[in-house]
């Protein structure tokens, strides 16, 4: 349940309303003009509350909910509570979190310039740019119209911005960062890659002379680390998500809508297709070919190129279904020596 400390709810909205938000059809012969306040979980939730349910594993919490109306889908309408209004669809978890957005929008910008944020005279800033408290914008710098920059961010020389939303303690160097972006607290975009000619009488830096360049709709985690390239750029696709903790090394090209989850690490040089999904803890060794549409189930680490379309798992990555049947076999062959003993 959201804390209204921090979360604003806003509405009521009538069923129909949440109905067209959500995609959903309205499957009881309820009064669609009837108002809802709030989304809560199954346990949770009131007559004028929204649910969900997309797991079967919550069948029980359903079957007692006393919300007032549930997202499901077409199989379960016939074990719902019977006074619940359903709303019908395909996907009940998006359909749910367009809801959800309904009813706690993103917080507004303000437009709002603190006074002890410290901006160059030569950076250009947009209409409606909210600056927090302590945020730095170094010279030729240039934030996009509506964009919010948290306190203590810093936005460095000639980095392009927005608009899109800049986490508190963010620190952005030689990159370029696409609309309606989102980069959580601590994350640091466009340091210095590792580079170095490794040699007995020391390792000579390699100047790193590329960039990053993040595309529209991207969300990256708190507490990431995205290198600038070599002399090639390193490059997140437009629409991926990153979870936190996650490092994505120099020349790095990451596809579109992209899957990243907690504590994965990318080589560089590794070229990661369109549409890929990594599990947590996962890593890729540098110079790699990704194909498109791949699973990477966490904890794995890929050695070598994957074709498009393919899941692995394991350390070092195979093709997932040989990884588990060469496990199962273990533990039975292990099973086996232990009876003889």
């Amino acid at each position: 349940m959201a804390d209204p400390r921090f979360y604003t709810v806003a509405g009521p909205f009538t069923l129909e309303e949440v109905a067209t938000a959500g995609g959903a059809d309205i499957a009881r012969a309820v009064d669609p003009k009837s108002t809802f306040v709030d989304v809560k979980p199954l346990d949770q939730a009131g007559s004028d509350d929204i649910s969900f349910i997309e797991n079967r594993r919550y069948l029980e919490s359903f079957k007692k909910s006393r919300a007032g109306a549930i997202l499901l889908s077409a199989d379960l309408v016939d074990l719902a509570p019977e006074e619940t209004a359903l709303l019908v669809c395909d996907d009940a978890y998006r359909s749910y979190a367009k809801i959800a957005a309904m009813f706690y929008p993103t917080s507004s910008n303000t437009g709002i310039v603190h006074s002890t944020a410290v901006i160059d005279p030569s950076a250009k800033i947009g209409d409606g740019v909210q600056i927090d408290a302590g945020a730095v914008i170094l010279e030729d710098a240039e934030i996009g119209a509506g964009t919010t920059i948290g306190p203590a961010a810093v936005i460095h020389r000639a980095v392009r911005v927005g608009p899109c939303q800049i986490g508190s303690g963010v620190a952005l160097s030689y990159c370029e960062i696409g609309a309606r972006t989102i980069v959580h607290q601590g994350t640091c975009i466009g340091q210095d890659g590792f580079g170095f000619a490794p040699s007995a009488a020391g390792h000579q830096k390699v100047p790193q002379l590329g960039r990053v360049l993040v595309g529209d709709d991207v969300e990256i985690g708190a507490n990431c680390t995205i290198d600038r390239g070599t002399g090639p750029d390193t490059v997140i696709g437009s629409g991926t998500k990153i979870d936190n903790l996650v490092q994505i090394a120099h020349n790095v090209q990451i596809g579109v809508n992209c899957l990243i989850a907690a504590q994965v690490g990318i080589s560089g040089s590794s070229i990661i297709g369109d549409l890929t999904m990594f599990g947590g803890q996962a890593g890729v060794a540098g110079h790699l070919k990704i194909g498109q549409g791949v699973r990477v189930a966490g904890q794995s680490g890929v050695t070598k190129d994957v074709a498009p379309g393919i899941t692995v798992a394991g350390m070092p990555a195979e093709d997932s279904r040989s990884h588990w049947r060469r496990l199962a076999l273990l533990n039975r062959l292990a099973d086996e020596y232990k009876g003889k003993d």
